[in-house]
C-alpha cells in the first residue's frame, strides 16, 4: 500500500500564508476603546472604515472602504483574493508590509445603506487618498478609480497601522531582487490583461505606476551594486599602496 507523507494529507497552507493570516488576524482582532460606548471593540468588526495598505519602502500602494467591516474586506484582499484589485493584478497582496485603518466608529449600527455614512465614508476615502498621495515619492497609489472630490471634507478620525509580515516571512520576502522579480512578474500580468480587453485610462495609470515602482527599486539596486564595486576598488587600491 503507497504510503502517504503527512503533509500530502494536510488541509494547512504554506508557511506564508499561514503567517500573513495570523499577523492580519492579530491586528484586526486588536481592541480599542470604543468613544461612543466606552466598551473595547476588535478593530476588525467595525462597520464603516477606510483602510490602506503599504509595501516595504512605506509606500502606499492601496487606499479602499468598506461598510460591510473592515474584517471582512480586509481579508478579501489579502486572503482570499477574491476582489477586482487582486484580480486585474492591480494589487499584490505579496507587496503588503502593513495595514492602517480608519474607522468610523460613530456609525457603528447604521444600515449599510445608510446615505449620511456613505458620504461621510466617501470623503474620508478621499482625505486618506490624497494624504497618501502626497506622501508617494512616485506621486501616485496603485489604484486604478480614484476616489472623487467631494462636496463637504471629512475629518480624519484616529487611525491604527501595525506591519502583517512576521519576522520570519520577512527574512524570506524583503530581498531586493525578489521583490524585483516578483513586481516585473505582476507588471506583465497586469500588461497581459490590459493587452486582452478594453480598458479605461486608469488601468493605463496604474501599469505606468508600477513600471516606475520597477524602475526604482531596479535602480536602487544597481546603484548599490555599483557603490560596492567602487567601495572594492578603492580598498584593492589601498592594498596596492601599502604594498
Amino acid at each position: 500500500m503507497k504510503s502517504e507523507s503527512k503533509l500530502d494529507k494536510t488541509k494547512d497552507p504554506p508557511f506564508e500564508t499561514r503567517e500573513l493570516r495570523r499577523k492580519l488576524q492579530e491586528f484586526l482582532d486588536s481592541e480599542i476603546v470604543d468613544p461612543a460606548t466606552g466598551k473595547k471593540v476588535k478593530i476588525g468588526n467595525y462597520k464603516f472604515g477606510v483602510y490602506a495598505f503599504f509595501d516595504y519602502d512605506g509606500e502606499p500602494i492601496y487606499v479602499g472602504q468598506t461598510n460591510e467591516k473592515l474584517r471582512t474586506r480586509i481579508r478579501r484582499h489579502l486572503t482570499n483574493q477574491r476582489t477586482d484589485a487582486v484580480a486585474m493584478n492591480v494589487l499584490d497582496p505579496f507587496e503588503v508590509y502593513e495595514v492602517e485603518v480608519w474607522p468610523l466608529t460613530q456609525f457603528e449600527g447604521r444600515a449599510t445603506g445608510d446615505v449620511e455614512a456613505a458620504n461621510y465614508l466617501n470623503a474620508l476615502e478621499y482625505e486618506v487618498f490624497e494624504t497618501e498621495l502626497s506622501r508617494s515619492r512616485f506621486k501616485a497609489v496603485l489604484n486604478e478609480v480614484e476616489p472623487g472630490k467631494p462636496g463637504k471634507r471629512a475629518q480624519k478620525p484616529k487611525s491604527y497601522r501595525r506591519r502583517i509580515v512576521s519576522e520570519e516571512v520577512f527574512k524570506i520576502r524583503s530581498h531586493p531582487d525578489l521583490r524585483i522579480a516578483r513586481r516585473a512578474a505582476t507588471l506583465a500580468r497586469l500588461a497581459h490583461v490590459i493587452s486582452e480587453r478594453r480598458v479605461q485610462s486608469g488601468l493605463r495609470k496604474t501599469l505606468l505606476t508600477q513600471a516606475k515602482r520597477l524602475e526604482w527599486l531596479a535602480e536602487r539596486r544597481y546603484e548599490g551594486a555599483a557603490d560596492e564595486i567602487e567601495d572594492s576598488e578603492a580598498s584593492a587600491a589601498e592594498d596596492e599602496d601599502h604594498l
